[in-house]
């Protein structure tokens, strides 16, 4: 459905569907946008869910974002803000999540 094929010479590219052939004529565009279409619903559907996700931790008080490992620096002028602890509890949820997905998957 979406697979890639590459040549070395000829700097050939097929990706969702589309061709482009650098040095040589342009090759034929086989028509498969819908595929990326509902590749762009699943997508912006998995966004909206997200967003509804982070407004409810937002409004229940979860203390992403305020760990003891983020660093936060106020200045004068300046405000850094770098959510370290966040980041590292999400990549392991995350990390965890899809290795349970692909488990699933076999």
């Amino acid at each position: 459905m979406f697979g890639v094929r590459r040549s070395v010479f000829g700097i050939r590219y097929s990706v969702f569907g589309l061709r482009l052939c650098v040095f040589g004529f342009a090759e034929d565009y086989t028509g498969e946008v819908s595929d990326l279409g509902k590749l762009l619903i699943v997508v912006g559907g998995l966004v909206v869910v997200a967003g509804l996700v982070l407004i409810l931790l937002g409004k229940t008080n979860v203390p992403l974002g305020r760990l003891p490992g983020d660093i936060y620096y106020r200045g004068k002028n300046t405000t850094f803000y770098f959510p370290l602890a966040t980041s590292i509890l999400l990549s392991i949820a995350l990390s965890l999540v899809l290795y349970v997905v692909s488990r699933f998957r076999r």
